[in-house]
């Protein structure tokens, strides 16, 4: 039979700061458990009584001591050994708890700023188990109102546990999840600094430091590399909140890390090209040298029709039956044998256009030659348009394919592992056209060297939105799908997906659900909060409840590249790491006088020239 005539839970001592056993053992109420405070009904304030004063503890010769008085030193150690609060309900991924308002006040004027916000929504406790700790984060607060005011109810998110060390008192081994839950009764302490250091500290694997963890300031926050990049990140963060800047910091960190790497990244508003000049290879339609016939079907069709409904599949027929021809007449084709319409073997657009000519030619009165008429005089006038030389150059008609991939995806990198493609100055009607050539590329190079083992490819997105629309916003373009497709396979090839944008809701459902970490600045719109809100686990709800209060370059960290969620200080960029993408000042430049006709007449002649 059961001993009725023990606890019902395991005996808690308090604990020192650091989390060391106290020596002193607190008065003892009747019918409390040996080592605890007395348990306050549901309802009522938990009023811990106050721990006898002590002398401060003398520090050996010769050990270096704060600059700070013996009482403070013991005060705080007071503020850590003492509990704040109880469980009163448990539930699955979380807990329903009590804390006492006068210990809140208490610990609200330590020296230890983790201990200092205990119990505030965000910050992090711990509850004593039968094996060691359980860390847990604060997700609400209200006034218990059924008792004399001076509690507070919560509700908590378990976010792990680790052991306690026998001897100091402290955790160690602190893995994600939950074996032991707590019972009702179980007491709740404010975790400490050296707590959050052994909770937050890395397990071994390679990660980038990016900044220190909040309410800290020398706690380093990490992110592991392999994790982060192995299941794609998304980067999400409203205009002005350090989105662009915190997006170069963590790409700068991947790159010193590793200065092998391949990493392609989008950049349509030309930002970054500031930031990576001296780490990285800058291309824009000056040096880009896109050849066309690097083009799938698809990717034709989008460029070269511009038709609808029936007329546009005949449009298709046609088209491919034409292009078709005109890759077969390459010597490429010849030795292959067998190619499709799909098949990157160089052409000359003049073959296309001839064969347009030619089927026309073929046609008897009673059949309209508008079909043929509307693609050649399309092809005639991107031949002609300079803004499109980039790609339809007659001088990109070589096969060029393999030092194109070799350029773009840093193959070797020279110790340059990012290239940035600027497509500012891509029209804005073949913009989602070259960016879903780019990133098929990276795809179909993954597919097809599976067995040669190539080095991954980190594939970086600016503005997602644009690219892989939810269905409302979704135009059917050919970036929307190979993006989503990458999404869902790429990481089984050894392709990561990093997707930075300030409208997370105006992505395609399930792309965002894809990505396996999740770094989350200030969001402003609701729709964005719930959108990532449903996209993160169950034990970060209580720092999402703060993301609308992150300050600029601020974030919250969840998902695969960190232990636990976190909350993170961004770490300062140099200035020559920085993006172009600070706001102007208004004041200032409206402040100027002089120079304004020179300046129109320079902008005048760019414009007109397109920037040739």
């Amino acid at each position: 039979m059961t001993d009725m005539s023990r606890p019902p839970f395991p005996e808690s001592k308090p604990l020192a700061a650091g989390g060391a056993p106290a020596s002193p053992q607190r008065p003892q109420a009747q019918g409390a458990a040996p080592g605890q405070a007395p348990l306050a009904p549901q309802g009522q304030a938990l009023n811990p009584a106050p721990a006898p004063a002590r002398p401060a503890a003398q520090p050996p010769a010769g050990a270096q001591t704060l600059d700070r008085p013996a009482a403070t030193v013991s005060e705080v150690s007071d503020n850590a050994m003492q509990p704040i609060g109880m469980v009163i309900e448990i539930a699955g991924s979380g807990s329903q708890v009590a804390l006492d308002m006068q210990r809140l006040n208490e610990c609200s004027d330590d020296q230890d700023p983790s201990i200092a916000l205990a119990g505030q929504v965000g910050s992090q406790v711990k509850i004593r188990t039968r094996d060691g700790w359980l860390l847990a984060s604060v997700r609400n607060q209200r006034q218990d109102r059924r008792g004399d005011g001076k509690s507070v109810i919560a509700n908590v998110d378990f976010m792990g546990e680790g052991v306690e060390e026998k001897l100091t008192g402290k955790i160690h081994g602190f893995r994600r999840g939950v074996t032991r839950y707590p019972i009702p009764g179980s007491l709740i302490f404010p975790a400490t600094t050296d707590d959050l250091r052994q909770i937050y500290a890395s397990d071994g694997r390679s990660a980038i430091q990016i900044g220190t963890v909040y309410p800290t300031s020398d706690i380093r926050a990490g992110i592991y590399i392999d994790a982060m990049l192995g299941k794609h990140f998304a980067l999400l963060g409203s205009t002005g909140t350090g989105k662009s800047t915190s997006a170069s910091l963590i790409l700068h960190r991947i790159c010193q890390a590793a200065p092998q790497g391949h990493i392609v990244m989008i950049d349509p508003h030309g930002e970054y090209s500031a930031a990576f000049r001296q780490t990285g290879q800058i291309f824009d339609v000056s040096n880009l040298q896109m050849p066309y016939w690097l083009l799938n079907f698809e990717e034709h069709c989008e460029v070269l029709l511009r038709s609808s409904g029936n007329d546009l599949q005949e449009d298709k027929d046609i088209l491919a039956k034409c292009l078709l021809y005109a890759r077969g007449k390459n010597r490429l084709a010849e030795k292959m044998g067998k190619i499709t319409v799909d098949s990157p073997i160089p052409y000359l657009l003049s073959d296309l256009t001839n064969m347009l000519q030619d089927e026309m030619g073929k046609l008897d009165k009673a059949t309209t030659t508008a079909p043929y008429m509307r693609i050649k005089t399309k092809i005639d006038e991107l031949k002609a348009d300079p803004r499109y030389q980039f790609m339809f150059s007659g001088m990109l008609v070589g096969d060029t394919m393999a030092d194109f991939i070799g350029k773009v995806f840093r193959m070797p990198g020279g110790g340059r592992p990012i290239s940035i493609i600027d497509v500012s100055g891509v029209p804005s009607d073949i913009t989602s056209t070259v960016v879903a050539v780019l990133s098929r590329m990276v795809f179909d190079f993954a597919i097809w060297g599976r067995q040669e083992k190539t080095r991954p490819i980190l594939l970086v997105c600016e503005e997602a939105h644009r690219y892989v629309p939810n269905e409302k916003n979704a135009d059917g373009s050919s970036v929307g799908r190979i993006l989503s497709r990458i999404a869902k396979e790429g990481r089984k090839y050894g392709i990561s997906l990093g997707l930075i944008t300030q409208r997370p809701s105006d992505l395609a459902e399930g792309v965002l659900s894809q990505c396996g970490t999740i770094i989350s600045m200030r969001l402003n719109n609701d729709r964005d909060q719930d959108f990532v809100r449903a996209a993160m686990p169950e034990g970060a709800r209580g720092f999402l409840d703060s993301i609308p209060a992150l300050r600029n370059r601020e974030c919250i960290i969840c998902g695969e590249g960190v232990s636990i969620p976190i909350r993170v200080n961004f770490d300062n960029l140099e200035e020559s790491k920085r993006p172009a993408s600070e706001d102007p000042s208004f004041v200032d430049l409206w402040s100027e006088e002089g120079g304004e006709e020179e300046q129109v007449e320079r902008v005048v002649q760019r414009w007109r020239t397109q920037g040739s």
